[in-house]
């Protein structure tokens, strides 16, 4: 088990037709406490998966260092550096059975009999395998297969870290959250350093206690899950998560109030400095926005539709031109015009893509 470090770490892989680097991964500098349950969520090709091949050692970085417990490991292979790393796809023996399977990472490393089977069955327990064990894995669905590849990262507890690159793409969705919460109670169990790559929002906010949100090669957010939906630092994070995700609104903000497609909503901060010449936008997480009978002091804006979840019900809005996600109350009829209500608490400003602070009002939060 180890402390992660990654100091000034970047890749590139290769040049533009300028000569100059085209970066992979930008510059990124973080640590990853020892015993931490990490998530690093982001779309496809923006280099997570880069990022935890770098950490294992499968790839080496152009720039910058890794740091295990202090000690620069840029030379070690994936061996050397003690980790462990389940894939997309499952990577198993079919010829061999799902014990067999379990216990070959501990016996490439000379554990007696006894502490073998110990692992063995502790893992297979935890993973519903037990039943299992003396079959052929070869006659096992691709739910299972990839049961027994996490079973093989998991069951070695001398690990510095075990790294999940999107592992739960194969599993039956029913499975899924089973899963998920399986591994919470290893980690827990364990104290593991776990780092999990998902392009998954759900998987992302269920397994981990800080989620590292990536986006065009870049680390934009780190924090819990509750941070990362009450407060996101960049426009993107807004977007990505969340169901619906965050109205992002182009507007024109001065002091405490924001001109949005001709109408002007309150703030609860004031914004006397912002950036000159920056693309300015306000963000409201739809849950924030509120649906009412159309009136006089409210935003009027025409419908779309109405996407009933169960127990709760957005509609997809029309303010001006600007598209606009708002929470239905229970009771509030929904006709081709609606009023919309803004909670001026949650409405965050941002400068090209960036959250700007803005000044607390005296005498308020």
């Amino acid at each position: 088990m180890a402390r992660i470090d990654l100091v000034d770490l970047a890749h590139t892989y290769g040049t533009d037709a300028s000569g100059t680097p085209v970066f992979a991964l930008n510059p990124i500098s973080m640590t990853w406490r020892q015993g931490g349950a990490y998530a690093l969520l982001g779309p496809s090709g923006c280099g997570k998966t880069t990022l935890l091949n770098i950490i294992s050692g499968i790839v080496r970085q152009s720039h910058g260092k890794v740091l295990f417990d202090g000690k620069d490991v840029g030379a070690l292979t994936t061996q050397q550096r003690n980790i462990a790393q389940v894939f997309q796809f499952p990577v198993i023996y079919d010829t061999m059975t799902v014990g067999e399977n379990l216990a070959f990472p501990l016996k490439n490393r000379g554990l007696g009999r006894t502490e073998i089977d110990r692992r063995v069955g502790e893992i297979a327990e935890l993973l519903d395998l037990t039943p299992d064990l003396r079959r052929r894995a070869n006659r096992l669905s691709a739910d299972a297969k990839q049961k027994i590849s996490l079973g093989r990262g998991l069951v070695r507890a001398d690990v510095a870290a075990i790294l999940f690159d999107e592992p739960l793409t194969v599993i039956d969705p029913a499975l899924k959250w089973e899963l998920r919460s399986k591994l919470k109670v290893l980690h827990r169990a364990l104290d593991l350093t776990m780092i999990y790559v998902t392009h998954d929002q759900t998987e992302a906010l269920t397994f981990a206690d800080t989620v590292v949100v990536m986006y065009d090669g870049a680390v934009v957010q780190i924090g819990t899950p509750e941070e990362l939906f009450a407060r996101p630092s960049h426009t993107f994070v807004g977007y990505f998560i969340g169901s619906p995700g965050m109205n992002i609104l182009p507007a024109r903000v001065e002091g405490r109030r924001a001109e949005v497609a001709g109408r002007t909503l309150a703030l609860a901060r004031s914004y006397t400095t912002l950036p000159a010449k920056a693309r300015i936008e306000v963000g409201i997480r739809p849950e924030f926005v509120s649906v009412a009978p159309p009136a006089p002091d409210l935003a009027t804006a025409k419908v779309d539709r109405v996407d009933d979840l169960g127990r709760s019900r957005f509609a997809h809005v029309r303010l001006g031109e600007q598209r606009v996600a708002a929470r239905v109350p229970r009771g509030v009829p929904v006709g081709d015009e609606v009023g919309l209500q803004f909670d001026p608490a949650q409405i965050h400003v941002y400068a090209d893509s960036h959250l700007i602070e803005g000044q607390r009002v005296e005498g308020e939060v």
